[in-house]
């Protein structure tokens, strides 16, 4: 069988980038292993999106275990209408949609089952799986997984509500979880090696959310490192005393990070480059062996659904010779704790480590009027400008944080300044305004 294009994997990044190939004149084939969508359909992005709503709805009432196996039902109704859109959508013309495992041959050719697949360019967008720390209770120095041990996949599939839960790693998995499971009125504890939670993000958000998360009764161990599991026991050392501590759960859920899903892929073979990050890849999202391409989560340049998505479009548009205005630099990004928090752009973290000249413009929600009479006015949202006013940074938690972010992403692409943002007539009353507020003071 020849083709013009093979993409290996059905996530965001392959199915839309299919679509995109085809559009253009491609006859592609994607291949997927398991299901249409992906981890970010399946068992990631959306059911955990379905499940923050129904949280919201639960906060402060009585009957949290009865929402929780009515919202997992809700997800799983969800995610099965959406799987069979993306089957819908690989049924299209010019794309042939083939279930199986594929490994590469050769620079040209993916076998599947028995059939081998030739294709004028390949695409790896496999995505990337849970990674599990070496500690004892989770295999490491030859001891068993503890049966009490889960990841975001087996948490989200799980129809009763635990009592308790102790969530390792203080990312955006863990914070996403421990918030969702605390609205439904389960006891969540987060445990994390880390000073701060949320890494990635602005220092001052991250701080400012965990505290917030620590009022609806999140508890919080920072600066701690797990020892070992215990069946229901998770064992950690303070690092600020050094003193062993412990807790107990009936589910303990391991979100330490996500690893490039290269297993099978028969790489090494073929000669295409890895590194600890995942497949190496220059900005087409070219591999170092002519004509195959990584894009998403498998290149580890950016975890996030989107950008496998536009890492395909570019790559598509290097196979067809388009040039494009994607910006991959600029990436917004979001996390749906209660309430949300967003990013775009450099951090004051960053531009002190890069040595940037900045400035910071920041507005609250309090003394926004669709704040108050949304009873929505916990939240702040910071801008950064560089020497020429120029914005190169939005960071915000709190209602709709994730839509200002990305109205200011928009803005970024632009090169847009703060006196061209404060020139924007934005609609009152919204919560949008509180852009305007930053950049008015």
């Amino acid at each position: 069988m020849k083709t013009d294009l093979i993409i290996i994997g059905s996530g965001p990044g392959g199915y839309e980038t299919a679509a995109y190939a085809a559009k253009n004149g491609l006859q592609v084939t994607v291949v997927e292993e398991k299901f249409a969508g992906g981890t970010c359909l399946n068992c990631g992005c959306i059911p955990t999106k379905a499940l923050v709503h129904d949280a919201e709805q639960a906060v402060g009432q009585t009957d949290g275990a009865a929402r929780y196996a009515a919202a997992i039902e809700r997800k799983n109704a969800i995610v099965a209408q959406l799987r069979q859109g993306v089957e819908g959508l690989m049924g299209q013309p010019n794309i042939t949609f083939l279930h199986g495992h594929g490994a590469l041959k050769d620079a040209q050719t993916v076998v599947v089952g028995d059939e081998e697949i030739t294709a004028d360019n390949i695409m790896i967008a496999t995505g990337s799986t849970a990674k599990l720390p070496p500690i004892t209770g989770l295999g490491a120095n030859g001891s068993e997984m503890s049966p009490f041990v889960v990841t975001s996949e087996e948490l989200l599939d799980r129809t009763t509500l635990p009592e308790s839960l102790c969530i390792i790693g203080a990312g955006v998995i863990g914070m996403e979880m421990a918030s969702v499971f605390a609205s439904f009125g389960c006891e969540v504890t987060v445990v994390e090696f880390l000073k701060e939670c949320l890494p990635p993000m602005d220092s001052e958000i991250s701080r400012r959310l965990r505290k917030l998360m620590e009022k609806q009764g999140i508890k919080f161990h920072l600066g701690c490192a797990v020892q070992r599991i215990e069946e229901k026991t998770v064992v950690f050392s303070n690092l600020k005393n050094n003193k062993e501590e412990s807790v107990e759960a009936e589910a303990i859920l391991v979100a330490t990070g996500r690893q490039p899903r290269m297993a099978g892929l028969n790489l090494e073979q073929v000669g295409v480059e890895t590194g600890r990050a995942g497949i190496v890849v220059n900005d087409n999202m070219q591999t170092n062996v002519p004509h195959i391409y990584a894009i998403g989560d498998v290149n580890g340049r950016q975890m996030l659904a989107h950008a496998a998505t536009f890492q395909g479009y570019r790559a598509v548009n290097h196979i067809l010779g388009k040039t494009d205005s994607i910006r991959l630099d600029i990436m917004p990004s979001a996390i749906f704790t209660r309430p949300e928090a967003a990013s775009v752009g450099l951090t004051e973290d960053a531009c002190k480590a890069q040595s940037v000249e900045y400035t910071t413009q920041k507005s609250i929600y309090r003394a926004n009027g669709r704040a108050q009479a949304m009873e929505q006015t916990e939240g702040l949202v910071k801008l950064l400008f560089d020497a020429n006013d120029v914005i190169i940074g939005c960071h915000a938690y709190g209602a709709d944080a994730s839509a200002m972010v990305q109205e200011v992403a928009a803005l970024m692409n632009m090169g847009i300044t703060r006196q061209r943002l404060a020139d924007i007539i934005h609609i009152h009353p919204t919560l949008s305004e509180i852009l305007l507020d930053a950049v008015k003071h």
